[in-house]
């Protein structure tokens, strides 16, 4: 793949990243933020002597224009990235055309960079957690998201290398064993912090709140999967595009070499 393409791709994937953004900010909107409020509420009533500190920017502004702000900047460094990952995993991942990577890819990056390390270290709203391990559970999420994302690529690697001896099928088994086994390992030897929710937070509460992360993280990847896979086909297959658009039928087409 040479340099102007993957310049081509990398611009496309930070324009789906920025449109995958808007749709999670108006996710995080309706469905998350009214949740931080609810806890903010708990932590202030129960914030020691009743001395609430005040914020240097009023919450209508966080949750508004701050929100935004970080989602699209986000969403945009979000999908450089995720367009230079998709540069070396087109071809190299199997006989997969660009549409069909980007949504594995999406899929794959949904499991390996949050999925994997949520459901050791699930987010927590405002109220929760001890601020005196708050540092410790930063710097134990994100190893838990290195070592998912460095097992989920030696697994693609062991599959690959077993395929030949093993078949596919059975290749495929035996590298999503290796994978489930390895992080098993991992969440039962990394410390964990269940006992850190304070007496009377509502149960409720911390469940949505988490139900709604998720479904932010899952609307980040699925967007941007499909809004880069239909980018990302109409520059790598030209002429399959601009025949289904003027006739609405999808002829055999070959991608350009890459």
């Amino acid at each position: 793949m040479n340099s102007t393409t993957v310049r081509n791709l990398l611009v496309r994937g930070m324009l789906a990243g920025l449109v995958a953004g808007v749709l999670v900010w108006v996710v995080a909107y309706v469905f998350a933020e009214p949740l931080v409020d609810d806890a903010i509420a708990f932590e202030k009533m129960h914030e020691a002597h009743g001395h609430a500190e005040q914020a240097l920017v009023s919450r209508a502004l966080q949750s508004t224009v701050g929100l935004g702000t970080g989602v699209l900047v986000y969403g945009v460094a979000f999908g450089g990235i995720a367009a230079l990952a998709y540069c070396f995993a087109l071809g190299r991942i199997g006989r997969f055309g660009p549409r069909a990577t980007a949504l594995l890819l999406s899929g794959a990056g949904l499991l390996a960079v949050y999925v994997v390390p949520f459901l050791k270290y699930p987010a927590n709203p405002p109220a929760v957690g001890d601020p005196d391990t708050l540092n410790q559970r930063t710097a134990l999420f994100f190893l838990m998201v290195a070592l998912s994302v460095l097992l989920a690529v030696g697994a693609v690697i062991l599959g690959k290398r077993l395929a030949p001896r093993l078949g596919n099928w059975n290749a495929t088994l035996a590298a999503s064993a290796f994978l489930v086994l390895v992080v098993g390992l991992a969440y039962a030897f990394l410390p964990s912090f269940t006992n850190e929710v304070p007496e009377g937070f509502s149960a409720s509460l911390l469940w949505r709140y988490r139900v709604a992360t998720l479904g932010i993280q899952v609307t980040m990847w699925t967007a941007f999967g499909l809004v880069f896979g239909l980018m990302a086909e109409r520059l790598l297959v030209p002429r399959k595009a601009a025949a289904v658009g003027a006739s609405g039928t999808e002829p055999q087409a070959t991608p350009v070499a890459h």
